[in-house]
């Protein structure tokens, strides 16, 4: 451990303050995660990253093996059930898959689709990665579920039976809304299940819905039926970090009504004063100055961007994403654009060009830059020490060394540091296809360009095709 204070912004106190662990040899981190019924969007990375780089700052001030992260996926709810039925409806109909198998289909893509997006964005794995469906019912090993935190609710006077449905009594609660700090008269249901009107109280939520015949569902005391959405993270997080834990986040679109509904249950369920001791929500994300959405076409996946032509007329290196989110402070509002996207591709190429000569494979990651990323995530005001870091490289050849070790500490893959591949590989078919115009001149613009910055082409046959190949290595 460390003697490096972290200071955080609590959305429960609305202040920013020292940070400190209910027990220093194990942090616990909980992250609202994916629901994966299409493919994750870029608004879905931002917290992702944000909280990846809390995740590697706790490791380095308490220690690998002292914090463990959990994010979940939450893999049943109605969106689901309508892509599922939208994909595999006539599967279903004619008896070749039941919806179940057919909801497993839909999750089991895009999940695995997430999981190969954020890797490209440089994100750690979490400790632990629950599915909601596997926390539904008891579990043979004990941890906490679904079933047994209603019946738990239900038993302690926070929940009722009413027209196949249990719901949670807001008014059970004295102190319901301290984190959204709304006035009772604006706080509505908001679970993503259909609310019918029997409840006592506008703002009372399901825990528990029956199912129809056509829909997924489980076994439990008041019928066939699924979760509503907020229990899911309530069990998931307990089972894994127990009933009071460290740092919750996720987006400020969570606030409520997921979060505060998330505290209501996990306090009133296990008769705690708190759920998690730390909220902290990253900011809204629009894409070139408008809210994101498909009706507005600026609707972009994180698969677009790393695959597709579809944003700025071209495929973006996912290091490139990860530094463009990085560059604007957690908690502000993002405008996600072009321009953001070349400006961070133009600072990493700047930056990988300076730390390709470091000399020095055993630097520290920079204490100032660690100072800067303990006060609440100071990402932007992180980023002038790299450039100070770069400016400096010239004199003193152990800035570039602590320059690589910040890079990689921040997440950005330094293997090939000062080469961006992608722009390679992107440079290198540019310049064949002046070749085959015959435009020599800008065809050895292109190659004398890639080697003044280190890249050496060679040109050669396919021996099965005889078309032209070019390969390139770096020159150190």
């Amino acid at each position: 451990m460390t003697d490096k204070i972290l200071r955080i912004y609590n959305t429960l106190t609305r202040a920013k303050e020292d940070f400190s662990p209910i027990d220093p040899g194990n942090v616990r981190m909980y992250v609202c995660g994916p629901t994966v019924y299409d493919f994750a969007h870029i608004g879905n990375a931002r917290p992702v990253i944000v909280f990846d780089v809390l995740f590697r700052l706790l490791r380095h001030l308490y220690g690998d093996d002292h914090v463990t992260y959990a994010r979940n996926i939450t893999d049943v709810d109605d969106k689901i059930n309508d892509r599922a039925l939208r994909d595999f409806g006539k599967d279903i109909a004619s008896g070749k898959l039941s919806l179940n198998e057919a909801i497993r289909r839909v999750t089991e893509k895009t999940a695995n689709q997430f999981h190969d997006d954020v890797k490209a964005l440089g994100c750690l794995p979490p400790t632990f990665e629950p599915r909601a469906t596997e926390f539904v019912e008891p579990r043979p090993d004990g941890k906490t579920d679904m079933v047994g935190l209603i019946q738990g609710l239900i038993a302690r006077g926070h929940a009722y039976e009413a027209n196949g449905e249990v719901l949670f009594d807001i008014s059970s609660m004295p102190d319901y809304g301290q984190l959204s700090k709304r006035p009772l008269d604006q706080q509505q249901a908001g679970a993503r299940i259909a609310v019918d009107a029997h409840k006592k109280s506008p703002g009372d939520f399901v825990l528990w819905k029956l199912s129809s015949p056509e829909e997924p569902g489980w076994n439990s005391p008041w019928g066939r039926g699924r979760p509503g959405w907020h229990i899911e993270c309530s069990a998931m997080s307990a089972a894994y970090l127990g009933e009071v834990f460290d740092i919750h986040g996720g987006g400020l679109d969570l606030i409520f009504p997921h979060h505060e509904n998330e505290i209501a249950q996990s306090r009133c369920a296990h008769g705690t004063a708190v759920m998690a001791n730390y909220w902290l929500h990253n900011g809204f994300l629009q894409v070139e100055g408008r809210k994101m959405s498909k009706s507005e076409g600026n609707f972009v996946t994180i698969y677009d961007l790393l695959h597709t032509e579809k944003f700025g007329g071209r495929k973006w290196p996912g290091e490139v994403l990860r530094l463009a989110m990085l560059m604007t402070h957690y908690r502000e509002p993002i405008d996600f654009s072009v321009r953001k996207l070349e400006e961070a591709e133009n600072t990493l190429r700047k930056w990988k060009r300076v730390a390709d000569t470091a000399t020095d494979t055993d630097a520290a990651v920079s204490g100032e830059l660690l100072s800067r990323l303990a006060d609440d995530l100071g990402t932007y005001s992180g980023f002038q020490v790299l450039n100070e870091l770069a400016a400096e490289a010239s004199e003193q050849s152990e800035a570039a060394s602590v320059l690589k070790a910040s890079l990689a500490f921040l997440g950005f893959d330094m293997s090939h540091a000062g080469v961006d591949e992608a722009e390679v590989s992107a440079r290198i078919a540019e310049r064949l296809a002046f070749i085959a115009q015959k435009n020599w001149a800008e065809a050895d613009r292109i190659r004398d360009a890639l080697l003044a910055e280190g890249v050496q082409l060679k040109d050669g046959k396919d021996p099965a095709t005889g078309q032209r190949v070019t390969t390139w290595e770096v020159k150190r």
